[in-house]
């Protein structure tokens, strides 16, 4: 059931109607609405899948409950134990809590490990296809709803909240099915209260909602599909003739397709969320007006970087083992290298798991590894850089050297893209090889006519109109402008006029774009 389907519309129109009825009837229970209406959602994708859904969220939710009940023990016990009994009770009981989640995390991670790589390493050792793992599809959302329930596991683990007791709140937490199709990662803190909260229709709340389904339907639509072919003409079959202009042309239309599918299909869930009065978490932040590898990480999968910066690397960079290794490299190589070196390490590790997060292929895994390198090189030569400005007296106040490091990120990035949508590792050192050595400008036109890509038509214009009004919208949210907020105030000829064009300018992308495709995010 695709977001933007007549069965998707008909099914969201009926659970509001149904999920406001229900608030206005009884003043309560709107979040049974939203379950029952998520378990459907989900058991019309497959029902088979519905059980790796409620294993995650049940064992989560054991392994959460078993952890307040020995925290409320092991206080229990102390209160009453000798002052040289007190460390040996929280140690064993700290030790307990540890066995669980640890086999919390055995199980839903090894099922998800399994399910999404484990054909994949079979195929790497030659060894062919699991039966089981292959008749099995991809269970829609697993990768996004395994993170946020361990997420919520760890966070209780480490005492952050008391954990949820009534299982069926908790399902919906996990299930709810906005975020399923491709996230966001939400926090039980910050979503769950919503969840459980009784909402009330609110027409200024729709319109902003509305808007943000038909931006996100305007870029996936008008953008995202538009470029598919002409992006599969430019890279999917790439040789030693291929001129380095194409390749960094094609490179340039995936990043523009990505954006504007992943960020465009986000708009979309958390439109589809605000309906219900329910605020996801932002995903995406005018990633391209980054100034630095770091930031545009801070900016792109804003809760996917989230879970890692707080689930793997300060846990790993904080370890004693790298804290001495810190103190070390201070002692050794300098005060700075004794900072970064141990979040460096760490950076790398997290990309690691980032690039395989994405998939078990080789080239998810060296452009994880790509970024990784880089943010950590670029702390550890900070110092360096520095020097730099200084000896050659850059103003670093004036516009010019802040479009020069946004564009300089965008540089770094489009690199990184090159790994993620060439999948042969050989095409990609090709890629690079054509880019640098064999760019020949002078055969980009009739080579592009070669692949059929349609580069001058109506489709390539009706997708770098929709670049332009996203460039537009960003710049204005960079400023910390409400764009939905203004274009709400203006009159209605003007508002008319705006949405018209829109509609228009989506509504017609079908005609030349091939049949609109899922998600890129689904698939992970």
């Amino acid at each position: 059931m695709q977001l933007y389907s007549l069965e998707f519309v008909c099914f969201l129109c009926t659970l509001l109607v149904a999920y406001f009825a229900v608030g206005r009837l009884f003043g309560r229970g709107q979040w049974i609405v939203l379950l029952i209406g998520s378990l459907g959602f989900y058991t019309a994708t497959g029902w088979q899948h519905l059980f790796f859904i409620l294993l995650t969220a049940g064992s989560t939710w054991l392994v959460g409950l078993a952890f307040g009940k020995l925290d409320a023990r092991c206080k229990e016990l102390r209160k009453a134990a000798e002052k040289s009994e007190k460390k040996k009770i929280k140690a064993k009981f700290a030790r307990r809590k540890w066995y669980f989640l640890l086999a919390a995390l055995i199980l839903n991670f090894g099922v998800l490990s399994y399910i999404k790589y484990w054909n994949t390493f079979l195929d790497t050792v030659g060894a062919g296809d699991s039966f089981l793992a292959s008749s099995l599809l991809l269970p829609l959302g697993i990768s996004f709803y395994t993170f946020q329930s361990v997420g919520y596991l760890i966070d209780t683990y480490n005492g952050k909240g008391e954990p949820e007791r009534n299982f069926a709140k908790y399902l919906l937490f996990v299930s709810y099915f906005p975020q399923l199709i491709q996230g966001p990662i939400n926090r039980f803190d910050a979503l769950a209260h919503q969840l459980y909260e009784r909402h009330s229709f609110d027409a200024d709340n729709a319109k902003r909602a509305l808007l943000l389904i038909g931006f996100g339907m305007m870029k996936k639509f008008a953008i995202a599909d538009l470029l598919v072919r002409s992006i599969n003409g430019c890279l999917n079959h790439i040789d030693g003739s291929t001129p380095g202009s194409i390749v960094v042309f094609g490179i340039l239309l995936y990043s523009a397709q990505q954006y504007a599918d992943f960020s465009g299909g986000i708009d979309m869930v958390r439109g589809v969320s605000q309906l219900f009065g329910v605020k996801l978490a932002e995903n995406f932040r005018q990633p391209y007006f980054s100034i630095s590898l770091g930031d545009f990480w801070r900016r792109w999968h804003i809760t996917l970087g989230a879970w890692m910066r707080d689930y793997v690397f300060y846990p790993f960079a904080l370890r004693p083992s790298m804290q001495k290794l810190g103190k070390w490299s201070g002692d050794k190589l300098g005060r700075h290298w004794g900072r970064t070196l141990p979040a460096s390490i760490a950076n790398i590790l997290v990309f690691f798991l980032v690039g395989l997060w994405h998939g078990a292929d080789a080239h998810f895994i060296w452009w994880g590894l790509y970024n990784g390198i880089v943010i950590a090189a670029a702390d550890l030569a900070s110092p360096l850089f520095e020097r730099m400005i200084k000896l050659f007296r850059v103003n670093t106040e004036t516009a010019f050297w802040h479009v020069w490091r946004i564009l300089r990120t965008f540089i770094v990035v489009n690199i990184g893209w090159y790994f993620d949508r060439i999948e042969d590792f050989g095409d990609v050192l090709t890629g690079f090889y054509n880019t640098i050595f064999n760019f020949r400008a002078d055969l980009f036109m009739s080579v592009l006519k070669s692949y059929s890509v349609n580069y001058i038509g109506m489709s390539l214009r009706i997708a770098i109109i929709g670049c332009l009004i996203i460039f537009v919208v960003s710049v204005l949210r960079e400023r910390k402008v409400d764009v939905a907020g203004e274009i709400l105030k203006l009159n209605v000829v003007a508002r008319f006029a705006i949405y018209t064009f829109v509609l228009v300018l989506t509504i017609g992308s079908f005609a030349y774009a091939p049949s609109a495709g899922g998600f890129i995010y689904a698939n992970f």
